[in-house]
Formats: C-alpha cells, sequence, structure tokens
C-alpha cells in the first residue's frame, strides 16, 4: 500500500537524501556529482518533508518551506509581484525537490503527494505554495493544479518554470477528482446519511404551523420512549446550552450540591455552575479513572446534599461513568441526580426514569446536524421569570413551542431517530465497537481506559501518538486529537458514529498495522 507521512527520524532524512541525489544530480544535472551519492538540501533544517512510502520503502518526498527568501526570489525576484490576489491572501511557502522513484511514477505518488501537500499547506494556514516545476513534467504538474506565474529559469540542461499552486487551483484540478476518499473518525460533526440529509434541503415550514408541531410531538415521543424520562424539553443549541439550562434549574434548589468531575467535561460543568453561583463541593479524579463510589457514599452520609451533578459519558477521555451505584446512593439519601448525557445518550440504552434532570443532543451519536439538545426530567417544570427566558425550561413545557427553530434540522433529528425505532442503531453502534476492542485485546492499539461505552475511544497517550494523528490525517483518516485538552495529553480519539465506520476502520486499521511495522523498524 502507498500511504504518507512526515519525516522526522534521521533514517528517513537519509533516504531522502539519497533520492534527492538520484533526482537532482544524476538524472536532472541540477548539481555537481558527489561520491557519496547523497546530497543533503542547503535548507534541511528548514524544510519540512512529506514522503510518500510503497509499505516500508521510501517511494517519493516532497519539502515545504516558508522561510524567506525563497529560492524563487533569488531567481525571479519576490514572487508576491507576480502572483493573483487569490495567492496572497495568506501565508506562502515554497515547495521543492518534488521527486519520485522511477519505478514508482504511475501517477498515483505524484497525485498523493500533492494531495497530501494541499490538507497540511491547508491546515497550516497557507494561501499559497510555490515551485520551481521541471518542463520535462509540466502537463503532470497541470494537472496537480499548477499554474505558471513567470518565464522558464535555469539552465539548458535543467530547466524549470515557476509556478504557483492554490487551494481553489487544487479542487479545480485532476489530482483533486481523483483524490482517495477522506475517512472521519470525529466525534462530529457527522456525515449525514442520505435520508437525513435531503430533509435539509427541504422547504422549510413555520415553527408556527401544524405541520411543524406534529412534527415536533413524533420526535418528543421518540426520545421519551429512548429515555423513559417524563418529560423532555428542546432547545434550540448546542449541549452546552441545554447544560446551562439544566444548571439554572438546579440554581432553583435551596441546598447545596456535589458535583463529580474526571474529564474535561465534569470541569466544565464545574465552570458553568461556578458561573451560576451555586453553592456546591466537588471530588475530582484522574481523568480516565472510575469515581471511588464508597468515598462518594461516605460524602453523602456526611453532609446534607440537594442535588448530584456529573457526566455520564466523558468524551474527553472515552470513558463511561457508571450511574448505577450513584443513583442508588441518592435514592438512599433523597438527593437530586443530574447528568450530562451528551455523548452518551443514543450511544447505548439507557433509563432517565429515575434521574432528576438530563442532556442530550441531536448530533454525536443520534446521527444528525449538531443545533438541537434537549433536557430530561421527570417532574413538571414551571416557568421562573428570575431565569433568562431562552434558559427558563418552564416555557418550553406543555407543547410550548417559545422560540423560532428550523423545521430542516427537526426534521432530519426525525429521520435519524427513526433508526432507533425501525433498526436496531444501538446494536450497530456495539458491534462497531466491539470490533475497536478486539484492536486493544490483538495489542493493536491500546486505550486510555477499560470503561469504555460505543461512541469514543482515546489512544493511551505517547509522544509519538499525535504524529501518527498526523501521519494518518496525510494518508486520509481525520482523527480527533486538535482539541486543547487532547493535545495537552498527547492524547488520540477514534469515534465510531460516522455512517462509514466499517469501511473507513477496515483501511485504517491495515494503515495503522503498517505504520506501526515501519515505526518499528525507524526505531
Amino acid at each position: 500500500m502507498y500511504w504518507c507521512k512526515i519525516a522526522r527520524t534521521e533514517r528517513e532524512f537519509s533516504e531522502i537524501a539519497k533520492l534527492n541525489y538520484e533526482t537532482f544530480v544524476e538524472e536532472i544535472p541540477q548539481h555537481e556529482p558527489d561520491e557519496n551519492g547523497v546530497r543533503v538540501d542547503p535548507f534541511h533544517n528548514e524544510n519540512k518533508y512529506i514522503i510518500v512510502l510503497k509499505d516500508q520503502e521510501l517511494a517519493g518526498m516532497i519539502a515545504i518551506r516558508d522561510q524567506r527568501p525563497f529560492s524563487l526570489d533569488k531567481k525571479v525576484g519576490p514572487v508576491e509581484n507576480l502572483l493573483s490576489e487569490d495567492a496572497l491572501s495568506g501565508k506562502l511557502c515554497e515547495i521543492r525537490l518534488l521527486a519520485v522513484r522511477k519505478e514508482h511514477r504511475n501517477g498515483r505518488v505524484f497525485f498523493m503527494l500533492v494531495s497530501a501537500l494541499s490538507e497540511y499547506a491547508y491546515k497550516q494556514g497557507y494561501s499559497a505554495a510555490v515551485i520551481s516545476g521541471t518542463i520535462r513534467e509540466q502537463k503532470l504538474y497541470k494537472q496537480m493544479g499548477f499554474e505558471a506565474f513567470a518565464d522558464t529559469v535555469g539552465t539548458e540542461d535543467a530547466q524549470f518554470l515557476p509556478m504557483v499552486l492554490t487551494r481553489k487551483q487544487f479542487e479545480k484540478s485532476v489530482a483533486a477528482r481523483l483524490k482517495q476518499k477522506r475517512y472521519s473518525f470525529y466525534p462530529g460533526p457527522v456525515v449525514l446519511k442520505e435520508d437525513i440529509r435531503t430533509a435539509l434541503t427541504e422547504e422549510p415550514v413555520s415553527h408556527r404551523s401544524y405541520d411543524f408541531s406534529i412534527t415536533l410531538e413524533k420526535v418528543k415521543q421518540m426520545l421519551l420512549s429512548m429515555s423513559k424520562a417524563a418529560y423532555v424539553h428542546l432547545l434550540n443549541g448546542s449541549g452546552t446550552l441545554a447544560n446551562e439550562a439544566m444548571i439554572a434549574q438546579v440554581k432553583r434548589l435551596p441546598g447545596k450540591g456535589l458535583i463529580l468531575t474526571n474529564g474535561a467535561f465534569g470541569d466544565r460543568l464545574v465552570n458553568q455552575a461556578n458561573r451560576w453561583g451555586l453553592t456546591f463541593d466537588c471530588l475530582s479524579y484522574e481523568w480516565g479513572k472510575p469515581f471511588d463510589e464508597l468515598q462518594i457514599s461516605r460524602k453523602l452520609e456526611q453532609l446534607n446534599y440537594e442535588w448530584v451533578l456529573m457526566v455520564h459519558g466523558e468524551t474527553s477521555t472515552g470513558m463511561l461513568n457508571h450511574i448505577e451505584k450513584i443513583q442508588e446512593l441518592c435514592k438512599i439519601h433523597e438527593i437530586k441526580l443530574c447528568l450530562d448525557c451528551v455523548s452518551s445518550f443514543g450511544s447505548l440504552p439507557f433509563s432517565l426514569a429515575e434521574i432528576y434532570l438530563a442532556t442530550g443532543v441531536s448530533g454525536k451519536a443520534i446521527g444528525t446536524m449538531s443545533g438541537l439538545s434537549f433536557v430530561f426530567s421527570n417532574h413538571k417544570i414551571e416557568e421562573d421569570s428570575t431565569l433568562p427566558s431562552y434558559l427558563d425550561l418552564g416555557l418550553y413545557a406543555n407543547g410550548n413551542i417559545p422560540f423560532t427553530y428550523s423545521s430542516q434540522v427537526l426534521k432530519s433529528l426525525e429521520r435519524a431517530l427513526r433508526y432507533y425505532m425501525d433498526e436496531d442503531r444501538y446494536t450497530v453502534l456495539k458491534n462497531r465497537y466491539e470490533q475497536i476492542l478486539t484492536a486493544e485485546k490483538n495489542e493493536e492499539m491500546a486505550f486510555l481506559t477499560p470503561y469504555g461505552y460505543p461512541m469514543i475511544v482515546t489512544l493511551k497517550g505517547e509522544d509519538s501518538c499525535t504524529n501518527m494523528a498526523e501521519d494518518a490525517s496525510l494518508s486520509g483518516f481525520d482523527l480527533h486529537f486538535k482539541s486543547a485538552y487532547l493535545s495537552k495529553r498527547a492524547w488520540v480519539q477514534l469515534s465510531i458514529i460516522q455512517p462509514d465506520f466499517d469501511e473507513a476502520w477496515e483501511k485504517f486499521r491495515k494503515w495503522h498495522l503498517n505504520y506501526k511495522e515501519y515505526q518499528r523498524r525507524q526505531g
């Protein structure tokens, strides 16, 4: 298999120097011969190299550099004077040393290189890349999207044409049409199934219309069937908004509370509670480790708490916090248990029948657009004029539609929920999760916590983990690792909620095994 990565090791740099010599000394006589058969680029320490490998062997390379002056600046003057406004809309970089070994010059490697270059340059904020393209391969460069912006430079034996590539040019190119499919392992946004996506293109209807009220009632009934809660309130916003509305209700309670946290989203609940001025204690545990139920039991016995607030599915670690024991303790002490189920709701079946308040969202496991969130309750919520109106769940009760909603987003949610009614989406997600666990059992991967659930897993943090994720991106696999709480810990996550997961997982698993073997050989 062909695949891409960023060169980082001395062994890789040694192979690059050999390919550099083969291409730009022996094949294209641009430099003087050297008896060692290697050529280290003068800008080596400033270059970022993207390489293509055939299994374990170097097949091609390209170097990216953004330090001025560019080598082209020295040949044609400041390149800005010759480039279009589109090319100058952001940072510039220079591409050099585009080389592919002769036995791999089938077009595929060139296209993989330029596709990886486009992906890398876009994420680094470059608006355009300039290159001295050999006149021997003008047709190939044009297929990649490059366009000439100056006259030919160089010697009679080694002539080059100054060319530029922008994101827009690449997207119109032959290379873009032939580029490999990208696979997402993000926990959101979700790639939409056809029937769910078409709902977003339907003619909108008023949120005051009869048709809208019928759809809203269907959605509510399906959510109540899934949750076993008595009431559900639909809000126009993200899971954070739903949690704000939940905490606003907690604010109305007279007593002190306890917040449990063992991850980024538990910490966010603490932050939100502080902003609301709640009076509470906090039990904070190591990320990815379970709550100490004995400690919690003692805490609840010692102090007179009114409520407990916690995250059910902690996205930041991929951990499911088991609620059964805490629910039992809260029942014994007549404490109201409130849950953030933003990531867990829809990923596995569980009951909210004895929970005071809980939240969920339309995105993530349910599989449609983000934009709608839910607050479940088992008591009727009355209006409270002391709360911000948008967060007052009493305004949403009794079938009220207090504010504007998108009928298309609601319709897409209805279609997504149908997969829980007409098919067993829980089984689909469970089977996917078991595939991932098989990879751990086979020692292909190691996960942060054994207390996972069918939504997302976190690979154990190692220095090389984020490098792997960056390299996977160049090969067409988008892993979740850019969030601050992940990058700080060198954690990488794989979500299983995308509709093409089975295909994506099969290809990624093969890529990852090859990658591991390559890393082992690199030492």
